[in-house]
């Protein structure tokens, strides 16, 4: 039973936390992709310590490790609970302001009204059932960052209850705030063997209740048309414009179908997210995603065709065709160890939260970590409309989630 006295300090974290800026950046060649990032990392370390967990450390790769000891005499296996600290390159996380909106009582919420930006009840049906809650929202000029600001607050809030409440009986818990998960490197240094954890949950996920056990399969391909450049003036019968060849090639992709703009729930897509080029070189990137992770080389084998029969259109044309694999779905590993979403399941049951098992469409630091010997599900932090000037998180759905992290603490104790 949670102690219905406690006095959380999840809010007051997170809205000392998003004060930080951490954009991490595209297309940086550094790790992490913008040393900003470390302030925040820094201070955590000291936070932890403040905790007495005094083991916290930030490592050379900006990866922020701690240790709360076991308080049992049980064999508990060591689980890990992981939150990133960097904010989407999308939209500016420089000078958030955080407003609070007390006591919300249904219809859309206003969050700028010289900018017209408002958070539409109609469009965010999630704020159904959030009458009498208190949403934190920006001021309209920067994202929040609850993504990922709200799962480091909910885990640091959670540490705190355990050391405060000791008859709350639990295994070694290991802590990682990790940089840049928003541009897909977050897993990238991590070292498993040295975070000690059998096995771990990302606090990264939206709605209340989400236990997310699937995610995409996913790789990217970089396909290079290599055209025959002369000078305009003389290039009757020479010329091969590599821009018109990828044209050619792009406009024969499928219109109705393996698109974003066209798939949901279960369907998968291929996706150009770039093209660059002039007449002799023309670069586009694609990622291509699926559930079956045997349907990726489908498509990328459906893509191939495509761009080979566009160069055979344009004599003297030349491709390259490059496959990265990015990373596959974590429910392939996670099937092996159904304990993992069974604990959390049980967590939630105790909370009286209704979970929600659905499968992300896209990947978690978890995608990668589950294929590194880490099995990692992905549960909700609470926030709502991440990457946007309109993201916003209940205090209540924070709490709650912080209740949810101590309880799962106590689960895998009891059934060790």
């Amino acid at each position: 039973m949670f102690d219905s006295n406690y006095n959380f300090t999840v809010v007051d974290r997170f809205l000392k936390y998003v004060k930080y800026d951490t954009q991490s950046k595209e297309d940086s060649s550094t790790f992490p992709s913008d040393p900003k990032q470390l302030e925040l990392s820094k201070d955590l370390v000291a936070e932890l310590k403040e905790l007495g967990l005094q083991d916290a450390h930030m490592d050379d790769n900006g990866y922020v490790m701690a240790t709360l000891p076991s308080n049992t005499e049980k064999e508990v296996d060591v689980i890990g609970f992981i939150a990133h600290v960097d904010t989407s390159p999308a939209v500016s996380g420089k000078n958030v302001n955080p407003q609070i909106h007390k006591n919300y009582q249904g219809g859309d919420i206003v969050v700028n009204k010289e900018k017209n930006v408002v958070i539409e009840e109609a469009n965010n049906p999630e704020l159904k059932a959030m009458k009498g809650f208190d949403i934190i929202t920006t001021d309209g000029t920067t994202l929040l960052g609850a993504d990922d600001k709200a799962g480091i607050a909910e885990i640091m809030d959670a540490l705190n209850y355990l050391i405060t409440h000791p008859e709350i009986k639990h295994g070694t818990i290991k802590i990682c705030f990790t940089p840049d998960e928003e541009v897909g490197r977050g897993a990238e240094k991590f070292d498993v063997q040295k975070f000690g954890a059998k096995y771990a949950y990302t606090i990264d996920g939206s709605t209340i209740g989400e236990v997310e056990t699937e995610t995409f399969s996913a790789d990217a391909v970089v396909i290079k048309i290599k055209g025959i450049n002369v000078h305009p003036g003389y290039a009757k019968g020479k010329m091969v414009n590599s821009i018109k060849v990828a044209a050619n090639f792009m406009e024969s992709l499928p219109k109705d179908k393996l698109s974003p703009e066209t798939t949901e729930g279960r369907d998968g897509y291929v996706h150009c997210v770039s093209i660059e080029g002039n007449e002799e070189l023309t670069t586009m990137k694609f990622i291509i995603r699926d559930f079956v992770t045997a349907k990726l080389k489908e498509y990328e084998t459906i893509l191939e065709d495509l761009v080979k029969k566009a160069v055979a259109n344009y004599p003297g044309a030349e491709y390259e065709f490059q496959v990265i694999e990015q990373y596959r779905n974590m429910k392939e590993v996670l099937d092996q160890h159904p304990q993992i979403e069974a604990n959390a399941l049980e967590a939630l049951k105790r909370l009286d939260i209704k979970p929600i098992q659905s499968a992300i469409r896209g990947g978690t630091d978890g995608s990668r970590l589950s294929y590194m010997g880490l099995p990692t599900p992905n549960l909700f932090a609470g926030g709502h409309n991440f990457h946007a000037i309109t993201e916003y998180v209940s205090v209540q759905d924070m709490q709650a989630a912080v209740k949810m992290i101590v309880t799962i603490a106590q689960v895998w104790e009891e059934r060790a």
